[in-house]
């Protein structure tokens, strides 16, 4: 099965909003094993609507379609798809109760207008909208399936994978399983990671492998289609270690987990507690870890320290380290073991350096060092980073979880 996804709505094409729907949409295709082929946006307009439906029922099986099923007069969605596949408009019951029901329960008078939302095309199936009023449809006709889901995506995620996907898979002629495992990897170029998979990549058939590089991050979404899952799962499973044997040093989980989720994981396991001094990323670090839940049990505090005051007075860094400078080793490495003893934490990390735009003590923009302190030893990293300000301290985060990571000697104690 073949698809494309057709969003309606001028505001896209103004870019007042991000077309959001269709990356995730994609997403969800991959993953059940149908081909995006085309994306398309089209404004609030029947003619050019049409004209858009005719290209693409040539040309795919899986016609998805977002927006424009909202009250207003330039909601017209479903009076476009009912012209163009010679359907009649009809009301449905169950979606016009709950249209009804939501507004006596806020006491509200309901305008006509709202009506339009509890229209379908006859002879569809319709997707009940659990977060919104206007409920979504799948429709087949002359062998192409049109589906017609609202714009808004807290409503259009949840009706996609409550009620769109198992649609789908009743409508798709062989019953098979498709399977996904995304491997994650950082402080490696996308364009080294494929050389060092080249092989894997040129043989590939079923599994496949497909790269994707984001913000210092590269992942691999691993794709299997086969009759049985467990014999789809060893073959992931078998891929899996053929990859991270190549890439260990870079590999750093799976799924949608991020550095800080990772880290936070195996300190909590270990019951190992970690503190911060931060004035590069000033309380960056600190932040990230405290949207993890839990995160209390690790995590006693932090010091943010951007003036040499602070460092001196707060974090009781000696005049001896600054002397080199507060974008050194020296400073870094103070900086992390001072704040261990002060909070009393299993490992101190630090992070000191230049954001930019400007330099700081004659150094460029993008060196920063982090420091990581356990009772064993204090050591430093020096790294150098481009990109806009946020981006260097945004990165510095993500490098200092990595860098506690690849730390063994703790996550193994």
């Amino acid at each position: 099965m073949n698809a494309e996804i057709i969003a309606v709505g001028s505001e896209l094409l103004l870019g007042q909003i991000v077309n959001s729907n269709a990356q995730y949409l994609s997403e969800q295709m991959t993953i059940l094993g149908i081909n995006v082929y085309h994306h398309t946006v089209v404004g609030d307009n029947p003619k050019r609507l049409g004209e858009v439906l005719h290209v693409a029922k040539k040309r795919s099986n899986v016609i998805i379609m977002t927006g424009g099923l909202g009250p207003t007069k330039d909601d017209l969605t479903k009076e476009t798809t009912a012209a163009f596949t010679g359907k009649k408009l009809v009301y449905d019951q169950d979606t016009m109760d709950r249209i009804e029901g939501f507004f006596q329960a806020r006491n509200r008078v309901m305008t006509e207008n709202n009506r339009k939302q509890a229209l379908i095309l006859e002879n569809s199936h319709v997707f009940p909208n659990d977060h919104g009023l206007a409920c979504g449809m799948g429709l087949k006709d002359d062998d192409r399936l049109f589906i017609m889901l609202p714009g808004p995506p807290k409503e259009l995620n949840p009706m996609f994978e409550k009620y769109v996907i198992p649609y789908l898979r009743k409508q798709m002629q062989h019953a098979i399983s498709i399977q996904s495992r995304v491997l994650r990897f950082f402080d490696i170029g996308e364009s080294q990671l494929v050389e060092i998979i080249d092989d894997l990549l040129e043989s590939q058939s079923n599994p496949t492998i497909a790269p994707l590089a984001s913000d210092g991050e590269v992942t691999l979404r691993l794709t299997i289609r086969g009759l049985d899952e467990t014999e789809n799962e060893n073959e992931l499973n078998k891929l899996q270690d053929e990859i991270v044997s190549r890439l260990d040093k870079y590999f750093y989980g799976t799924g949608e987990v991020t550095l800080v989720e990772k880290l936070v994981d195996e300190l909590k396991a270990k019951n190992t507690t970690i503190s911060s001094a931060e004035s590069l990323t000033g309380g960056l670090f600190a932040s990230e870890l405290t949207k993890q839940p839990g995160v209390s049990s690790i995590f006693p505090g932090s010091i943010i320290c951007y003036s040499n005051e602070v460092k001196k007075s707060q974090l009781q860094v000696s005049e001896e380290a600054l002397i080199h400078g507060t974008v050194s080793h020296e400073c870094a490495k103070e900086m992390a073991r001072n704040v261990r003893q002060i909070m009393g934490s299993d490992i101190g990390i630090s992070f000191t350096g230049v954001a930019g735009p400007d330099q700081l003590e004659g150094k460029e923009p993008g060196l920063l060092y982090i420091g990581i302190s356990t009772e064993d030893e204090t050591k430093s990293y020096e790294l150098k980073l481009a990109g806009s300000r946020q981006n260097i301290r945004d990165r510095s985060v993500k490098y200092g979880a990595y860098l506690l990571l690849q730390m063994k000697r703790w996550m193994n104690k």
